[in-house]
């Protein structure tokens, strides 16, 4: 033995690990989806991220598209803050809302649960287009009549209410009923869409869970509190945030009905943007109340979103 120490010869290094390269197929496989992908992109970034970007930066500005923009920083939104006719559309808006969307609901569950018992297969498809078909109609040619039907002189609706010994009501003329002819037009039109939401979520309700409950005793409205809407709640949340956000941004049926009047008492949000951008052409001033509106939306989708963890039950 040596005083030279025998050395094991070192170990070639391992060879680097490379990812295998995509075939020719996934590569056409991966082009065909971006290629399909791209207009639903490009439409959102068009279409969605530009205008909310661009509602932002002008509404730091005051521009009437005459002159130049001049910056005006956040006295928009200060400005908005003190606007009375602001204030009191956010007022308007947020009751419409309130009511329109529980009036909504509450007649789009009550028929889809009348439709979904038991009726012959024609019968029940006659009902599911005649509820859905107001939806397909302009909002602005249905207000346009039910401004004739709602006509305190000569309107169906009070010649109706006449025969039944109720006197002619002022619908459009009166601050105390005319935001109530503003819900009922708008909910007319809008509930089909919620309808056809609540017969697809209680078909997909299983037949046993029924069964089961009815031998355990439960049935009508007991029934339907403790198994029905606890089932149908995740159908229930989508078309409650679906609604919410329709009706935070109704426009037509004040516009045609009421002209936001009388006074201010239908005038909403989205009119005042309107008016603020295409006829005073203020419209730095608008984008500041276009983006709270946003805010607002998107603050009330959050919590009943947050709300829905420990409202809502997934089968």
């Amino acid at each position: 033995m040596t005083d030279t120490q025998i050395q094991a010869p070192p170990r070639p290094p391992a060879p680097a690990v490379t990812a295998p390269r995509p075939s020719a197929r996934e590569r056409g496989t991966r082009l065909l989806a971006a290629l399909f992908l791209a207009p639903t992109i490009v439409g959102i970034v068009v279409f969605t991220v530009v205008p909310i970007v661009g509602s932002v930066v002008l509404s730091l500005f005051h521009w009437n598209v005459i002159d130049s923009p001049s910056f005006a920083g956040t006295a928009n939104y200060r400005e908005m803050f003190t606007d009375s006719t602001v204030l009191v559309s956010f007022r308007n808006t947020l009751v419409f809302m309130v009511f329109a969307v529980a009036l909504q609901l509450l007649i789009a569950l009550t028929l889809a649960l009348a439709v979904n018992g038991r009726m012959p297969t024609w019968l029940r498809s006659v009902f599911r287009s005649a509820f859905f078909f107001p939806l397909v109609l302009s909002a602005a040619s249905i207000s346009v009549v039910m401004k004739y039907l709602f006509n305190q002189d000569f309107g169906v609706v009070n010649w109706l209410l006449g025969l039944i010994g109720i006197a002619p009501v002022p619908w459009l003329t009166s601050e105390n009923s005319a935001m109530a002819a503003v819900v009922l037009v708008y909910v007319w039109q809008q509930f089909g869409f919620s309808f056809l939401l609540f017969v697809g979520g209680l078909n997909n309700i299983p037949k046993e869970i029924h069964e089961a409950a009815a031998l355990d005793g439960a049935t009508g409205l007991r029934k339907h509190l403790n198994v029905t809407l606890p089932l149908l709640s995740p159908t229930l949340l989508v078309a409650s945030v679906v609604g919410i956000i329709n009706a935070l941004q109704v426009f037509e049926q004040p516009y045609v009905l009421t002209n936001g009047g009388p006074g201010d008492s239908t005038r909403t949000v989205v009119m005042v943007i309107y008016e603020s951008a295409f006829e005073q052409l203020r419209f730095g001033e608008a984008s500041a109340v276009g983006v709270l509106l946003f805010v607002l939306i998107m603050a009330v989708t959050a919590l009943q979103f947050r709300l829905s963890r420990r409202f809502v039950h997934y089968q």
